[in-house]
């Protein structure tokens, strides 16, 4: 297990301990898998990253054009969310790809298909770079409902106290489901 995932964990855990709270429901299947979850949140890295488990080293697909605009910000993305650049104004499929090499070494990818962050709770469409990224790995799609982020860190807002609760849902093998799943469950 890599040190640097077990401090991500424990600093992300230790923060919404201190911000309202975390609540884990469901569980990841075991081993490597691409999991995907509505976006509404710059906090839901962070709540991610306390709820999975740090033997599986998750590392965060992001935006390259806001979190590798410069130096420092990439620093930041790489250190506190094992983030890797993925462009969003084309390209970003073959930055996925050459993620795979990750997952084939067991490890976890988090992907937030919808590309930016939904303004009104609601889960957008999705682009279709996370189901080429699992099925060239070989591995499945876990839709993952993020709740009450949105709350602690709203979109130009302050930072304020609220629970977040992560929700693992059952594994599927096509963004179709993942997006049926997670539309079920949007947040108003």
């Amino acid at each position: 297990m890599s040190a640097g995932a077990r401090l991500r964990r424990r600093l992300w855990r230790t923060a919404f301990a201190c911000s309202g709270g975390l609540a884990v429901r469901g569980r990841l299947p075991d081993g490597a898998c691409v999991v995907v979850a509505n976006h509404c949140s710059h906090a839901d890295t962070a709540a991610l990253l306390a709820a999975l488990p740090a033997r599986l080293r998750p590392s965060v697909a992001a935006a390259a054009d806001y979190w590798f605009a410069n130096r420092a910000r990439a620093l930041v993305c790489r250190t506190l969310v094992s983030g890797f650049p993925v462009r969003r104004g084309g390209g970003g499929s073959a930055d996925l790809a050459a993620a795979v090499h990750l997952l084939e070494q067991g490890r976890v990818l988090v992907v937030y298909p919808e590309g930016t962050r939904s303004r009104d709770g609601r889960v957008g469409a999705f682009h279709r770079g996370a189901a080429r990224l699992a099925e060239a790995a070989g591995v499945p799609i876990v839709p993952v409902l993020l709740e009450g982020t949105d709350r602690v860190l709203p979109v130009h807002g302050r930072l304020r106290r609220a629970l977040v609760t992560v929700s693992f849902l059952p594994p599927v093998n096509d963004l179709e489901a993942a997006h049926r799943q997670l539309s079920k469950g949007e947040i108003s």
